[in-house]
């Protein structure tokens, strides 16, 4: 029966995870990648996109001109192909 406690209605806690290990100082955080993947000849650029780790990213597309504002505002540090492919990038062609 439970004591009425708030404290007993809460779960137990989360596992350690390979998440707590992860260093997320602000220094870390702080760090923008792009990794271009493609430009179109509509204009449109397409990349990769990490916040802290470059092996972490959401793929993007944007106009050039505001690609460039993109990259300027989030101050990137701009990663080559031979980057990716240490990360493990794979041809997109397989989707």
């Amino acid at each position: 029966m439970s004591s009425g406690d708030p404290k007993d209605a809460l779960p137990n806690p989360m596992p350690i995870s390979v998440l707590d290990s992860v260093n997320t100082d602000a220094e870390t955080l702080a760090r923008r990648f792009v990794r271009v993947t493609q430009r179109q000849p509509n204009g449109l650029v397409a990349f990769e996109f990490s916040v802290g780790w470059p092996d972490m990213s959401v793929e993007l597309v944007l106009p050039e001109e505001q690609f460039n504002e993109f990259c300027l505002k989030n101050k990137v540090e701009f990663l080559t192909n031979a980057v990716g492919e240490k990360l493990g990038d794979q041809s997109h062609d397989e989707y």
